[in-house]
Parts: structure tokens; C-alpha cells; sequence
């Protein structure tokens, strides 16, 4: 039986917006309120199978985000994909 610890900053999370969008981001805070979040990512699907693009193309890269907590459900991000975008968002090349 797994237990669920819940989530914890620095850790890389997965956000499902209630309008379909699926976010990958580093938590840094969460409230009753909101996630706020650093280099958060979009999920989408391209011609050599899923990726990540900026969620955000007019914001600095460098911006935390908050995100309201009504409209969305976050969970830990699935380890080859958390491990995909630290390497997209950090130039830190895992193995």
C-alpha cells in the first residue's frame, strides 16, 4: 500500500487545469489558496511523441506563478517525465 505524503516544495508536481491543460512546474508554496510555481511547463504532443513548451510565452521565464486551487488537481509528476523537464528547464543533463 503506497502512502500518500502529500507534496512538498522543490518537488516537480503535475497540474491538470480544468480546461484540459497539463502542467509540469517546480512547486515552491502551497496554500489553502494556490500553488505557486517556477518554470512551469505545458505538456503537448508533436510529431516525435509528447514535449514540454513554456506555459507562459509572454511571462519571464524566471516568474513564479500561482495557480487558484478550485480549478485544478496536482499530484507528484511521474519520474521520466519530472526527469525530462529538469533537463528542459535546467540544462542538467540526467541519466
Amino acid at each position: 500500500m503506497l502512502i500518500d505524503k502529500g507534496l512538498s516544495a522543490g518537488e516537480v508536481i503535475t497540474i491538470k487545469l480544468t480546461s484540459g491543460e497539463e502542467i509540469i512546474a517546480k512547486l515552491v508554496e502551497e496554500t489553502d489558496a494556490y500553488f505557486k510555481v517556477s518554470t512551469p511547463q505545458v505538456i503537448a504532443q508533436g510529431p516525435k511523441g509528447v514535449g514540454l513548451l513554456p506555459y507562459l510565452f509572454t511571462v519571464h521565464p524566471d516568474k513564479e506563478v500561482k495557480i487558484s486551487k478550485p480549478v485544478v488537481i496536482a499530484e507528484p509528476t511521474d519520474a521520466d517525465f519530472a526527469k525530462q523537464f529538469i533537463q528542459a528547464t535546467t540544462s542538467i543533463a540526467l541519466v
